[in-house]
């Protein structure tokens, strides 16, 4: 694996980023807007039917990538061949309510909350039989990973996070923010009401393609790209697992009991122990925190690096070479 991953490092970088030495070079062939993820299969874990992509060889180091909201598992089209090639077992699931994820059970609750997000992950690794993977995600991908890394530490082997510490609690969600800060979660607050809820199921393709151009403003995405992700919002579960996710963090909906004793821990902000990456674009026209103000919640070895060259929130499907060196520079700490 270290002769494959030392063959495709190249000195010459498409995008700027601060504190790394060498590149990964993505093939040019891959990088299409109408590439297709290979491999897709479907696996009973926990209470959900877990659709996911599984790339590269099956004895190879694991890797989990988790996407965000309003995305799907495409936002690695580009960085799962490329860890593949480097000889990782790439499994990139689609979070509940997205793409072919479905819940086993009708009566389940269509729950969105964070910690039910993250057992999802351990009941996959599980299914899969994975004992210990590299975690990385952005959005809520990158809080699924964080909690991860912190509730199960033996779980994850390394942790890339874009935004940093993205773990939470309603109690604390409560803060006012100044007026600036709160007009970005405009669609937070507009999901709390029935008619968010209504609007978001009727405009769903409409109102990911708005997030899509506020939160990387620079990235010059086509239609084939969005739409080859907007099939995976037709999920029957999507809108009331997104509109549950926002009301939760407000404590505007509960959450499902058993869950309590591993909120009450992510309330207390846990650190994060294991080999961390946290990346951030230089474009990110999202919501999210300064990196000096989460570095305290890493006490193990710990990188933050910067993504130049107008890359936005999509960090991995935006500057996909970055991701997957910080994936395999992770797994090094």
């Amino acid at each position: 694996m270290t002769l494959v991953a030392a063959d495709l490092m190249k000195a010459r970088p498409s995008k700027a980023m601060s504190g790394q030495a060498h590149w990964l070079e993505l093939p040019h062939e891959q990088q299409s807007s109408s590439a297709l993820l290979p491999s897709l299969r479907k696996v009973d874990a926990g209470v959900l039917s877990v659709g996911y992509a599984d790339l590269g060889p099956t004895a190879g180091p694991a890797v989990i990538l988790l996407h965000g909201w309003p995305y799907d598992i495409h936002s690695y089209v580009d960085v799962g061949p490329l860890l593949a090639r480097a000889g990782y077992r790439v499994i990139i699931p689609y979070l509940r309510g997205y793409g072919t994820t479905s819940f086993r059970s009708e009566s389940a609750m269509r729950n969105g909350q964070q910690a039910a997000v993250a057992v999802d992950v351990i009941a996959l690794m599980d299914a899969l039989e994975i004992h210990q993977a590299v975690i990385a995600g952005y959005d809520w991908g990158a809080r699924t990973a964080d909690i991860v890394a912190s509730l199960w530490p033996t779980r994850c082997r390394a942790l890339v996070s874009v935004s940093g510490y993205l773990i939470g609690s309603p109690v604390a969600n409560r803060a006012p923010l100044p007026p600036k800060a709160e007009l970005q979660w405009w669609y937070q607050y507009y999901f709390t009401t029935d008619r968010g809820r209504a609007g978001y199921d009727k405009y769903r393709r409409e109102f990911a393609r708005l997030i899509w151009q506020i939160a990387s403003p620079e990235w010059a995405f086509d239609d084939a790209t969005f739409d080859r992700t907007a099939e995976a919002l037709d999920n029957p579960d999507h809108v009331a697992i997104v509109v549950h996710n926002y009301r939760w963090r407000l404590g505007l909906a509960e959450g499902e009991p058993h869950y309590d004793q591993l909120e009450a821990r992510l309330a207390a902000s846990p650190s994060i122990e294991v080999p961390t990456i946290t990346l951030e674009g230089d474009a990110n026209g999202a919501p999210h925190p300064n990196a000096a103000s989460y570095r305290q919640k890493f006490g193990g070895p710990y990188q933050h690096r910067v993504i130049r060259g107008g890359v936005g929130h999509n960090l991995p499907q935006e500057a996909p070479q970055a991701f997957a060196q910080a994936v395999i520079d992770a797994g090094r700490l």
